[in-house]
């Protein structure tokens, strides 16, 4: 068992082994997505982490190691379009298992993460990015957001 939890937490038993009390302890740099999940997927890569499926009957199962595989990779082709720590990135991918990786990445390049519902109108996306400064936008092709998405965009002058 990797008992990860162990290097985060103190935790403090009675004698009959009831959790007393506990203490986080963590360090400022840390990092869900590298010190969480890729510690994980280290460790057991095959050891199961996801199971998504839809009203569809679409059914994906994802290991550790594909987590880290697919956030790793996510990573990096945010990092060359530009995605660095401390970006906000406006995030819409409705229940798309592609959101966990997305998310994950996010974590591992220091960005910040604005996860908005799919019911955004242009108006909507061009207030929030704008009150946020957004540097990107991640969205699903599904419906109606991407075409909301470029709607707003000429008036997004920080989103690129």
């Amino acid at each position: 068992m990797l008992n990860l939890n162990l290097k985060y937490v103190d935790e403090y038993f009675d004698s009959e082994g009831k959790l007393k009390d506990y203490k986080f302890k963590y360090p400022d740099n840390f990092n869900f997505a590298y010190d969480v999940v890729d510690e994980i997927a280290k460790a057991e890569p095959d050891r199961k982490a996801m199971v998504w499926c839809n009203p569809k009957g679409e059914e994906h199962i994802f290991t550790y190691g594909d987590l880290k595989y697919y956030s790793d990779k996510t990573a990096n082709m945010l990092r060359q379009k530009g995605v660095n720590k401390g970006d906000m990135v406006m995030v819409i991918l409705k229940r798309h298992y592609q959101f966990w990786f997305v998310i994950l990445a996010l974590h591992k390049l220091g960005a910040v993460i604005i996860p908005a519902t799919f019911l955004l109108t242009a108006h909507d996306v061009v207030y929030r990015a704008n009150a946020s400064g957004t540097k990107a936008v991640i969205c699903t092709g599904e419906g109606d957001v991407a075409a909301h998405i470029d709607e707003a965009l000429p008036e997004c002058p920080d989103v690129k």
